[in-house]
Formats: C-alpha cells, sequence, structure tokens
C-alpha cells in the first residue's frame, strides 16, 4: 500500500517491539503472555484470515490432556519423562484456561471423559496394570489417586455399543473453541495490542532499521522482533521449519431425541473423537485411515473420511438414534517429527512456536509463555 497518511504510518503501521504472525491460540496466549510481564511492549498481530482458519476455530472442542492409549502410546515413542513433561504442560494449560475465563463466558462443560477400548488393543489384557502405572505417574501432575478409572458398565449407559471397556477421566471437559477466541481476543486487544486481520505475510529480511515484514497486501511492517504462530502454515514462509500439516475432519449430527452420550470420548489412540453438543454428536477425526490424503493444508475435506466417521456413528451408537449429518469441517494441525512443541529461533530476533502436534487447546496457554520467556529475554 503506497502513500500511508501520517495518521496511520504513525498508529496501525509504526514501528513495534514484537509482531507476531498468526492470531490464533497460539498467537493470541503469546502476546497475553508477552503483555502481562510488560505492558509497555508495542505488538502487533498479523493474521491473514478475518478469523483464525487454521485448527483454533476449526476443532472439536476438546479440553483434554491425552487419553490412556495415546499417553502410552507417546511412551513408547518419546520415553516415560519426556511424555510426562508435555502431559504436565496439556494439564497446566487446561488449568489456565479455567483460570483465565468463566465456565460462561467458553461454555466449559466439565462433563468427564471416556476412552473406549476393544480387546484388539495390544495391552487388553494387561490394561488395569497400564491404568494403575499411568495413574501412579500421574499423580504428582493431577493432584488425583486415579485420574483413570475403568468404567465398563457404563458403556450401555451411554448409548453405546461394539465396545469391550471403558476407562473414565473425570478432568476432562468440552469447550467452546470460537466462544475461546473470541473471548482471548477481547482479553488481548483489552491489554493494548493491535490485531490487523486479512494481512497475510509472504517475506521477510533483516536491515539496519529491524525486521522488515513484507504482505501480499503490499504493507510493509517493520519490528525489533518477530514470532511466528503458523502452525502447519509456516512451511510456505520458513520451509526449514519441517511442520507436517495434518487435516482434522468434524462433523455434526442432527438432534438425537433422548440422547443418552454424555461426556467427551476417545478411541484408537485418540484417532476417533466425539461429544454430546447439544442434543448433537459431534465426531472428528478417522485421519488414520488416510494418513497421506489428510497430510494436506487444504480445508475442504474428504468424502471417504466423512463417510468413515458416519459409519463410525452407525456401528457404535444405539441403533434406534436416527440421525442425519448437518455440518462437515475440517481444521488444519501442525505435526513434529518427535511429536513435542517446537520454540525455535530461526535467526536474529526472528522466532517460532507451533506445531501442537493436535493438542492445541491445552498447550498453547504454556508455550505462549515460553514463547514469551524467550522473547523477553532482549528487553
Amino acid at each position: 500500500m503506497s502513500n500511508l497518511s501520517i495518521w496511520e504510518s504513525e498508529s496501525f503501521y509504526s514501528t513495534q517491539d514484537i509482531i507476531i504472525i498468526g492470531g490464533g491460540f497460539m498467537g493470541l496466549w503469546t502476546a497475553l503472555s508477552l503483555k502481562q510481564k510488560n505492558r509497555a511492549l508495542r505488538i502487533t498481530i498479523l493474521e491473514k484470515n478475518i478469523t483464525p482458519l487454521g485448527a483454533s476455530t476449526r476443532n472439536a472442542g476438546f479440553s483434554c490432556f491425552g487419553s490412556p492409549t495415546e499417553i502410552l502410546s507417546d511412551i513408547e515413542t518419546l520415553g516415560l519423562e519426556e511424555t510426562l513433561e508435555i502431559v504436565r504442560m496439556r494439564f497446566e494449560g487446561i488449568e489456565k484456561i479455567k483460570n483465565t475465563f468463566s465456565a460462561k463466558q467458553i461454555d466449559l462443560d466439565n462433563c468427564g471423559g471416556y476412552e473406549l477400548i476393544n480387546k484388539d488393543y495390544k495391552y487388553f489384557n494387561q490394561l488395569d496394570e497400564k491404568i494403575n502405572f499411568l495413574n501412579g505417574h500421574l499423580k504428582g501432575i493431577t493432584e488425583k489417586e486415579h485420574t483413570f478409572v475403568r468404567k465398563d458398565n457404563l458403556i450401555s449407559e451411554k448409548g453405546l455399543t461394539g465396545f469391550d471397556a471403558m476407562i473414565e477421566n473425570t478432568l476432562e471437559s468440552g469447550i467452546h473453541s470460537g466462544k475461546l477466541v473470541s473471548a482471548l481476543i477481547q482479553k488481548v486487544q483489552a491489554s493494548g495490542v493491535s490485531i490487523l486481520n486479512g494481512i497475510e505475510v509472504k517475506s521477510w529480511e533483516r536491515n539496519l532499521d529491524g525486521i522488515q515484514v513484507y504482505t501480499h497486501q503490499q504493507i510493509r511492517f517493520t519490528a525489533n522482533q518477530i514470532m511466528f504462530c503458523t502452525n502447519a502454515f509456516g512451511n510456505s514462509i520458513s520451509p526449514e521449519l519441517n511442520i507436517t500439516p495434518a487435516r482434522g475432519q468434524v462433523i455434526v449430527t442432527s438432534e438425537i431425541p433422548n440422547l443418552k452420550l454424555k461426556g467427551t470420548f476417545h478411541f484408537d489412540e485418540g484417532f476417533y473423537y466425539f461429544r454430546n453438543l447439544d442434543g448433537k454428536i459431534l465426531i472428528g477425526g478417522a485421519r488414520n485411515e488416510d494418513f497421506e490424503g489428510e497430510r494436506t493444508t487444504d480445508i475442504t475435506g474428504s468424502e471417504l473420511i466423512k463417510n468413515k466417521l458416519i459409519d463410525f456413528l452407525h456401528k457404535h451408537v444405539d441403533p434406534s438414534y436416527k440421525f442425519s449429518i448437518e455440518n462437515h469441517w475440517s481444521g488444519i494441525m501442525g505435526f513434529t517429527e518427535n511429536k513435542k512443541p517446537l520454540l525455535t529461533k530461526l535467526h536474529d530476533n526472528v522466532y517460532a512456536v507451533i506445531a501442537c502436534n493436535g493438542m492445541g487447546v491445552a498447550l498453547t496457554p504454556i508455550m505462549g509463555e515460553k514463547a514469551a520467556e524467550m522473547l523477553l529475554y532482549y528487553f
């Protein structure tokens, strides 16, 4: 944009201490953490869409820190200590959300969560032993003797069929992701952060004046530091990030009279997840049915995964339930090779905090704190 007015140059487009690229959960929590530690900072968030589009407002609305089989799988990949540290961050992130916003503000539903398991699970015959193992290690995080409890007898009461075991976790909740983002935006703006939507960054470079940020809107921004919070979309600007995109698809049924389902539910190491949403069933996942096809930033969705989710419902919910599909959407998650969230320095005064590996709701409040600490080191 040429010929900026002096008013624009000295306000919206003035030199900033920090520019955050990406206005989803990660960018918002990072900005809020920075302002809580140093209110004098000049901070602008650049968001390329009218509203955040990646995964922040296009997920399934789960407030969770990991199902038992998912945590056990992570232990096999990452080891016990690293897995517990990630679980701790997820748990603390959820607690931070609860301490920052009222349940009414974000439609927080403390409904409890459940994992459903079948006999073909490799540790099914050692399930009780595995639960005791996890509970022993999670006690220091959740402060509960029994974070996970077998509740097989509740399967039919929940209107479910075709499962052999069920594990309860009373600490899980449902959440309205859109209302959480909206509440965060209001809080961040009230702290003095400027949020500019419809601004898409295409490149950046360093010069004597600082970091120059170039956009597709032909507007140039200048900052002392920049932080990329672009999740799976960061590769287009910094390919060295090497983040794997993962599309998460969600469908919602029509309202089902006398729906017994209550809680948040997981199956197959978290690849399937569903919940009661105002008398409807929201279900997402099935990415493991087509890993290659879902390794994309295309939010269009696919009939293959949609049909897998529908088939799952027909197979596992009370056959007396009659429903149609009213909504179908997709969000784009970011994954690292080691399943750990990434906070890294790309160049002098240029950083990235991205890739929560499908746990953005829980992890971004804590990763935002860590990103803020990295940036504040130079102030």
